[in-house]
């Protein structure tokens, strides 16, 4: 991976982040450019560029010159909108948003979830120590892949057998593994699963069940019932936003700690709090490289001004490594502390699944920890091509048992 020059790359482009090495970029730009000008390029609209946390944070809380109304993410923000506008949590501001936001933190707080918490803790654990007997496996899809989607899929009342159906759309949804497959895929990809989950509505308005679904479908803001559509669109930011972050963060992580032995040690010999690790494993993987907002009216930064309309997108992928906030910045330290990291975004749009996501890398972690006293990866892991993602599709582990550990958990 080569580092391009800055007149030369395109951050519309899912082949410049598969391509190219983008730390020294992402540096150049924070010192020298921190408000950037993608120029327009193969059709593509031109869009502002923002680098360092302390910009993206302003940006994040300020509703007032910004919206996430018109797309949230450069593949809707590109196309002139977004059509879950106004319904879907992501791309809803205001009134409606903080009351959509009340309605699904009902089914998504620390308290509700606790129970599903221990399906997690549960499932990882078996699927680890499986893994760990049988010498290896691909972990991307036998543990990566099947950890989030069974968790958002129990939340949403998803049968066992669709899972895997819905676990290759969200793969494709918004971003993908080949260099063949085009925007209309990811396209298609996208409004089967709004198709699929009109369905499920359907079903539950004649058959009700215990599942976020039918909890929505009995939810109302200021006495009207929610629409299918707004349910519909709901569900499939969740399915998306609890399957994505997570599944390319655990992937990240057991690359990440395959190549970092000292981490790896310190992990194993609890010498870093699972938490801690936790929010070093989200800050490095950075899996969401960027959002997106609009600018509503007219603003300046750093002496740029930004007009109504322009395109502005924020770039974790440059901001949790911001040698302004994060001391070594380049070094993955699971003991790193104080680490506000922006992998969950920040604000009124903070993610609302990150109390689940956090939940599911611990569990992995320390499942890691107590069945395995390492492991290594036995092939070329695979990357995905996305301009909003980042991360592997593929990653072939073989792992060294861990054999107290493996005893004690068939006791």
């Amino acid at each position: 991976m080569g580092t391009p020059a800055l007149d030369t790359l395109d951050l519309g482009d899912p082949n410049t982040f598969a391509d190219h090495d983008l730390d020294a970029f992402w540096r150049t730009l924070r010192d020298d450019a921190p408000v950037y000008w993608n120029p327009p390029a193969d059709g593509r609209r031109g869009f502002w560029v923002l680098s360092r946390y302390a910009d993206i944070m302003a940006t994040y809380r300020d509703d007032v010159n910004f919206t996430s109304e018109r797309g949230n993410v450069l593949v809707t923000l590109l196309e002139g909108g977004d059509a879950g506008a106004g319904r879907m949590l992501a791309v809803t501001d205001g009134r409606r948003h903080h009351e959509l936001r009340k309605i699904l933190q009902r089914v998504l707080s620390p308290r509700v979830l606790d129970e599903v918490a221990r399906t997690v803790r549960a499932n990882t654990r078996q699927w680890i120590r499986e893994a760990v007997e049988s010498g290896g496996c691909e972990f991307a899809e036998e543990i990566a892949g099947r950890i989030p989607m069974t968790t958002i899929s129990s939340l949403l009342g998803v049968p066992e057998q669709d899972r895997d159906f819905l676990l290759s759309l969200t793969k494709s949804a918004l971003s993908t593994d080949a260099e063949g497959v085009d925007e209309v895929d990811s396209e298609m990809a996208r409004n089967e699963i709004l198709m699929y989950f009109m369905d499920i509505v359907e079903e539950r308005r004649e058959a009700p069940g215990d599942d976020v679904i039918s909890m929505l479908i009995a939810s109302s803001i200021d006495g009207v019932p929610l629409s299918d559509e707004d349910i519909v669109l709901n569900c499939y930011s969740l399915i998306i936003g609890g399957d994505e972050t997570s599944r390319l963060t655990m992937i990240d992580c057991v690359h990440t700690l395959a190549g970092h032995p000292e981490q790896w040690r310190r992990l194993k010999h609890g010498e870093v709090a699972i938490d801690t690790a936790v929010d070093e494993v989200l800050r490095w993987a950075s899996p969401t490289m960027h959002f997106g907002r609009s600018a509503v009216r007219e603003t300046e930064l750093h002496g740029v001004r930004l007009r109504p309309g322009d395109i502005v997108t924020l770039w974790h992928a440059s901001g949790n490594r911001d040698e302004r906030v994060f001391d070594r910045p380049g070094e993955f330290d699971l003991g790193r502390a104080p680490n506000k990291h922006l992998a969950f975004g920040y604000g009124p749009h903070f993610c609302i699944g990150s109390y689940l996501a956090k939940v599911e890398i611990s569990e992995l972690l320390l499942a890691l920890r107590d069945f395995t006293d390492g492991f290594e990866l036995t092939g070329e892991p695979q990357r995905i091509r996305s301009n909003f993602l980042t991360g592997f599709s593929t990653m072939p582990v073989r792992f060294r048992p861990d054999h107290s550990g493996l005893k004690d958990a068939g006791r």
